[in-house]
């Protein structure tokens, strides 16, 4: 997981600076944010000093409540702790002694006029997405009916040709050669155009094609979540290929297995269809249908000398 430093956080919510000398280049490593009521209480245990902290009403109404020098003494036992930066929100005025003493700590302070609910959904959001593990893969990503098929396989394999087909079809492109491919949910991966490769393919003898000015908005996608992974092969004679759809192969990315068909190329074969197809299925799949196990259902009957007819709804 990639580190955030403060000074991005600071420039990216405008955050006021309390202290100008704060260092700023403090990694973040954590998408969680805490709000230190149980340590402003006395509580210590189980802080975890990787999240940064945020006050607001009820902390600072909650200091308000106590002695002068018990509210002190709490103060000095939270910001002795080690954790990335405090931010106080709704533009509170905490006492200027205890801004001095978490400078003196060489505690980065911040302020932001937003309400304390606000800002922290707002962090978490930037948070989970700035530090998301991200790979970069040599892909194509193509919205196929709603399902999100990448598409691998060696350079000059024919992926963007194929993309290129499944766009005049009335599909989407999403990103071609270079995907950046982001976990943002648990077991659910998405993928992207790095920018300077937004809505734009090449295709060998035509070279860059702008796919957004070709074929209109209609015909790409800023992203898309990433569920199916065609990988297109030479096609080897000697290699024995899936012909029932029995194997069930997984493609691994960033820990995340994503069902994957591989499809042998050769002359003569639609590929663009039988992605096409192969993304219908799936569809069908997660309906509840597998038309294999249907077959197979099928065929056992028959050996049993059932010979009904059973329709398909």
């Amino acid at each position: 997981m990639a580190a955030l430093l403060l000074k991005e956080i600071v420039d990216s919510f405008c955050l006021t600076v309390v202290d100008e000398n704060c260092n700023l280049d403090v990694p973040v490593e954590v998408s969680d944010i805490n709000r230190p009521g149980l340590a402003l209480a006395g509580y210590l245990q189980h802080f975890d000093e990787q999240r940064i902290q945020v006050i607001g009403t009820a902390e600072s109404a909650f200091l308000n409540t106590l002695s002068e020098d018990l509210a002190t003494e709490r103060w000095l036992s939270f910001i002795s702790l080690h954790f990335p930066c405090l931010v106080i929100t709704r533009n509170i005025v905490l006492p200027e002694r205890w801004l001095q003493l978490a400078a003196s700590r060489q505690l980065p302070v911040f302020r932001t006029r937003l309400a304390t609910t606000r800002f922290i959904a707002q962090l978490t959001n930037y948070l989970e997405h700035k530090l998301a593990p991200s790979t970069t893969l040599h892909a194509v990503l193509v919205d196929v009916h709603g399902v999100g098929t990448l598409i691998i396989g060696e350079s000059g394999i024919g992926k963007s040709e194929t993309a290129l087909d499944l766009i005049k079809r009335g599909h989407r492109l999403v990103a071609d050669d270079a995907v950046e491919v982001t976990c943002t949910e648990e077991n659910v991966l998405t993928g992207t155009a790095p920018e300077v490769l937004r809505h734009v393919m090449e295709v060998r003898g035509l070279g860059i094609l702008n796919v957004k000015a070709l074929f209109g908005i209609g015909a790409v996608r800023p992203n898309q979540k990433i569920h199916l992974v065609i990988q297109l092969e030479e096609w080897d004679q000697t290699k024995a290929y899936d012909r029932l759809g029995l194997d069930e192969e997984h493609y691994n990315i960033l820990g995340v297995g994503l069902p994957c068909k591989t499809i042998p190329v050769r002359p003569g074969r639609n590929l663009s269809n039988i992605i096409e197809v192969a993304a219908m299925n799936y569809r069908l799949n997660r309906s509840g249908y597998n038309a294999v196990e249907d077959f197979i259902e099928k065929q056992r009957k028959f050996c049993l000398g059932d010979t009904s007819d059973d329709v398909i709804v």
